[in-house]
């Protein structure tokens, strides 16, 4: 039985004591792409509420990026569906102005494409995975339009994270059960690396050394040596995993367990979970705040984030979002 280290109960109980403990000026905003809404949230950190929603031009989007200076969001349409599966193909993504919190511009793509995943990079553009069509979309946000794509040598690329010096990208492949490594400069696959028979979400060790992804059909972690490009190791999880984040400082890798209603904290010196915390059902996305003192988790199929106190290992609250609360992004405060 997996053994979950506070009950949500418990961990709301303490609320009031807990907010103090949290810190008050975290300076920026918590993006959600809420898909039943079809809609982009944007929650108030401090305040612990949803202050607006902006709807999208289509049907849906499930991640969502912030640029660098805290000003604009990028949300990919990606359709009516699931990766796989049949339904309508998005082929567009959406720019949101985060000060006046409008959708300000529309970018078409040139082709249906499923694109998913955005990034923006150290170099100010944007990448986007595009699943129907094995790469990366990279785009100008200043003019705009698509400026190069990014082949990823494998089916269904759905996730990607890039290297803290902007140089790599790390792309989960999901129907091959793999990852690309790929130098964006050269456009070069670097590497293909089998991880799983269905992979999913991906993500960066804070100092780029490890990369982590979780195995669709199995409750194990696949460890990537980013250098070595190569899987170093399994860590065995309580449940199936899905969305990863690393706290800053490079000890801990909090772990989504959608089965389990619950996020596994991963000792990433013993290379073990140390403990489990209960949050509400279909847990998916995880991010980690800038200042390390937070993690927020988008929670399906309860419309919520979970707020999680990192100093005590504890809920601190549950913020009221969106229908099927999915996709997580910071935006610093505006500069």
């Amino acid at each position: 039985m997996l053994r979950l280290a506070f009950g949500l109960a418990a961990s709301l109980a303490l609320l009031a004591g807990l907010s103090a403990e949290v810190d008050p000026t975290p300076g920026g905003l918590l993006l959600v792409a809420n898909k039943g809404d079809h809609a982009l949230g944007i929650i108030d950190p401090v305040a612990g509420r949803q202050v607006a929603t902006v709807l999208e031009s289509g049907i849906t989007g499930h991640e969502v990026a912030a640029s660098a200076d805290g000003r604009t969001a990028f949300v990919p349409i990606y359709g009516d569906s699931g990766v796989g599966r049949p339904g309508s193909d998005g082929r567009s993504v959406d720019v949101v102005d985060l000060v006046t919190r409008q959708r300000v511009a529309t970018l078409d793509l040139g082709r249906p494409e499923r694109p998913h995943c955005p990034q923006v990079g150290p170099d100010g553009r944007l990448y986007v995975s595009t699943e129907l069509t094995d790469d990366i979309a990279v785009i100008d946000p200043r003019s705009r339009e698509v400026v190069d794509r990014i082949p990823t040598g494998q089916r269904e690329s759905h996730m990607l994270a890039l290297t803290p010096d902007g140089r790599r990208a790390f792309v989960s492949n999901v129907g091959a059960g793999t990852v690309s490594v790929i130098e964006l400069a050269s456009k070069r696959v670097e590497a293909v690396i089998p991880v799983a028979p269905v992979a999913q979400r991906i993500a960066l060790s804070s100092d780029g050394s490890w990369a982590f992804t979780a195995d669709q059909k199995q409750p194990r972690l696949a460890v990537i040596d980013t250098a070595a490009r190569k899987v170093a190791r399994a860590v065995e999880l309580p449940a199936v995993g899905y969305g990863t984040a690393p706290t800053p400082d490079g000890r801990w890798l909090l772990v989504a367990l959608p089965g389990a209603a619950a996020v596994a904290v991963v000792d990433l010196r013993s290379w073990a979970v140390a403990r489990t915390i209960e949050v509400p059902r279909a847990p998916q996305a995880v991010l980690v705040r800038p200042d390390g003192a937070v993690a927020y988790v988008s929670c399906d199929a309860s419309g919520t984030v979970a707020e999680i106190d990192l100093g005590r290992w504890t809920v601190s609250r549950l913020i009221a979002a969106g229908r099927m609360a999915d996709g997580l992004a910071w935006a610093s405060a505006p500069r």
